[in-house]
């Protein structure tokens, strides 16, 4: 199990094609940003974790948007941000400010 600690203002989760279609696991990415609402600014991710074929995500502990027209999920305010792969999963924690 690796975690990888970041600082950061705001992420972004989202999945990414399955390699194989008949595959129930799919490959994720976690991105870091510098300002809140990544969605909404045009600037890119300071760092980009990607992950193949996962399960899940688990997020604890945060406050989430879950963004419906991309199925993506943002979380803002952060002060840091831990991401730790555990076999299939990826759990997500960290410190948020008000």
């Amino acid at each position: 199990m690796e975690t990888l600690k970041h600082k950061t203002k705001s992420v972004l989760i989202a999945r990414k094609k399955r390699v194989n279609e008949n595959d129930i696991n799919r490959p994720c990415f976690v991105s870091l940003f510098e300002k809140n609402d990544p969605h909404l600014n045009t600037e890119g991710p300071t760092k980009v974790i990607e992950f193949d074929q996962k399960h899940k995500v688990l997020i604890k502990g945060l406050d989430v948007h879950y963004l419906l027209p991309g199925n993506d999920i943002v979380i803002n305010n952060l002060e840091e941000v831990d991401v730790i792969e555990d076999g299939e999963i990826v759990h997500v924690t960290g410190r948020q400010s008000n």
